[in-house]
């Protein structure tokens, strides 16, 4: 799926801004035939897309809201639009959408965190206002990823009348809303539809770039330029290969990034469409030891993250995204999970420049009861919980995710699940099918599933490139007892190595941290325990070849649901969740100076 951008022949109109808003508590929207009214019924409170709905009024009921919200705005279509394709594309919306204009549906989407379009020229009126109707549900159950239950109570009653709530087994908050930019998106019909670029590096250093494109018109030309806007290759075709003696390479820390123009013709030559997409030429590689970028050894030094921030929720926010860029550089990290789901295209495109390599999860998270730490009994992918239905929607999301992320030079891995039920038959088969699948759809980029279970466990670590575990010895295991972590990471990396001969990545490893809070020696919650607790995972890896980087959990504070485990979000961010650093981060700086 190419991002919107303008081009020579292509427009993107933004509909960001103020939308009108309305809960639905009661489902009655889709029965009283909402898109078609002249405006929202009842109270409409204005709301900002895109943000999370959740924090920004001042009452519980909107926060806490378990269903169905509408969205409404107009919007003018010049009639300079007519005989062009006008699409309307929604960057990511928890967790399903229905969009309508004028009162004609022109798409429906699964999954809270990839973006999807319509086709909105049918349904449009050129020279006049238009009106978007968005419905957005936020239900989890055992169908979506994340996965959940609604249930009318959850101990002994009585209960209100009315009441509900929302289970889920993840540790962030379900925040909800139309989360991306709504945009639409005008071309040339007959256009470019999709573009795929892989690159090879030859033994004299030189560089094969291959690109194919999908698209309806009858010629193609591909020109790659550089920033200096010379063109250092072009091919006619559609499916060419370009060849460059001495490229400049995208590695982390130094990105250089090409212009790949495409463009398209009519059979009398006419030009139908133009694409430009920057593009990075590297390879990536794995050993039974190391992972490779351009055949050189890469070490992960940076974090498992998420998209939040105050009062935005999970809303794109350009600004705390920059400031997150600017902080990762200053602390000498190079690398992030996009845990626990694919972030907005804008980070992505943001990383492709600012050269930070990007692990690529989809959604697959809370797939696990947690229970005793050396027996996982209560099973997961069964009939009723994870059945055939999550299963599907488990590849859907892998297809969408490498879709979309598949040109970018900075992702460098894909993983298909965090924290998940490795150690069940059926969890086996599930991710030996969406291995299979991202295989299939991107041959060039290694595996990896991001485990709980330990290696006694797991039955997944044959599918993968690269073993990644989560860690909290001294944490949730051995509860405040950082003398046991040497021994028990040392032990179970070992078990790791004997069953599998593949690099080891620590994902996943924290103390949850109050900022200002002292305390000699150090104690948990205090910022010097932090700084202890991350010491001792350190001193462990440094010792091992074979370990590819360590991810601390986790870049920033982040916001989670209310409970007695939680005091206002999960804490173990080595950053605040303003973006100031606890003692952690100046640790981890000096570490990984010259790591």
């Amino acid at each position: 799926m190419l991002y919107p951008i303008d081009s020579e022949t292509r427009e993107v109109k933004e509909l960001s801004g103020i939308w009108e808003f309305q809960l639905d508590p009661d489902d009655a929207g889709l029965k009283e035939r909402w898109f078609e009214q002249p405006r929202l019924p009842g109270e409409i409170l204005p709301m900002p897309v895109p943000a999370s709905y959740n924090d920004i009024t001042t009452e519980a009921r909107v926060r806490d809201h378990i269903g169905p919200v509408w969205y409404r705005r107009a919007f003018f279509a010049p009639a300079g639009w007519r005989g062009r394709r006008v699409a309307l594309r929604v960057g990511a919306a928890a967790h399903r959408a229905i969009v309508w204009i004028n009162g004609r549906e022109i798409c429906r989407h699964k999954g809270g965190f990839l973006p999807f379009e319509g086709e909105a020229h049918t349904a449009l009126n050129f020279g006049a206002d238009n009106v978007i109707v968005v419905r957005v549900d936020n239900i989890l159950d055992w169908t979506t990823l994340p996965p959940g239950e609604v249930v009318a109570q959850t101990g002994k009653p009585p209960y209100p009348e009315g009441y509900k709530a929302q289970l889920s087994y993840h540790d962030f908050y379900n925040y909800s809303g139309i989360h991306r930019p709504v945009r639409l998106v005008v071309t040339p019909h007959g256009g470019i539809e999709d573009i795929t670029v892989r690159h090879e590096l030859d033994a004299a250093g030189g560089a094969h770039v291959r690109v194919r494109v999908t698209q309806g018109s009858e010629r193609c030309r591909i020109s790659l330029i550089d920033t200096e806007g010379v063109t250092c290759a072009s091919a006619g075709g559609n499916d060419v290969v370009l060849k460059i003696a001495n490229p400049r390479l995208w590695a982390p820390g130094a990105p250089y990034l090409y212009n790949l123009k495409v463009e398209t013709f009519a059979e009398n030559g006419a030009p139908v469409d133009v694409y430009h997409l920057p593009t990075g030429i590297r390879t990536v590689g794995v050993t039974d030891s190391q992972f490779l970028i351009n055949g050189k050894p890469f070490y992960f030094k940076g974090f498992g993250k998420h998209e939040d921030s105050d009062v935005r929720g999970k809303g794109l926010d350009e600004v705390i995204n920059q400031r997150d860029f600017y902080l990762l550089k200053w602390i000498n990290a190079n690398s992030f999970r996009t845990s626990h789901y694919p972030y907005a295209e804008e980070i992505m495109r943001m990383a492709d420049r600012e050269g930070i390599a990007v692990i690529d999860e989809v959604p697959a998270v809370g797939l696990y009861f947690f229970n005793d730490e050396d027996l996982p009994v209560k099973s997961v992918f069964v009939p009723g919980r994870a059945g055939d239905g999550l299963r599907a929607h488990h590849a859907d999301c892998v297809r969408e995710m490498i879709a979309r992320d598949k040109n970018h030079a900075c992702v460098v891995m894909w993983s298909l699940g965090n924290e998940t039920a490795t150690h069940e038959d059926a969890g086996y088969e599930q991710f030996k099918n969406v291995a299979g699948l991202a295989r299939e759809l991107d041959p060039t980029r290694p595996l990896t599933i991001v485990e709980y279970n330990f290696p006694w466990f797991t039955k997944v670590a044959g599918l993968v490139d690269v073993i990644s575990f989560n860690r909290y010895f001294g944490w949730y295991m051995d509860t405040a007892s950082l003398e046991v972590i040497e021994l028990k990471l040392k032990n179970e990396i070992e078990a790791w190595r004997r069953g599998w001969a593949k690099p080891l990545l620590i994902t996943e490893y924290g103390a949850d941290t109050i900022a200002g809070y002292h305390a000699l020696p150090s104690r948990m919650f205090s910022e010097e325990f932090q700084v202890d607790f991350l010491d001792a995972y350190h001193r462990v890896f440094d010792q091992y070849p074979f370990i590819i980087g360590g991810h601390p959990w986790c870049f920033a504070d982040f916001q989670t649901k209310q409970g007695i485990t939680r005091f206002g979000g999960n804490k173990k961010g080595v950053f605040t969740r303003q973006r100031e650093p606890k003692a952690a981060a100046h640790y981890l700086r000096k570490y990984w100076k010259n790591k």
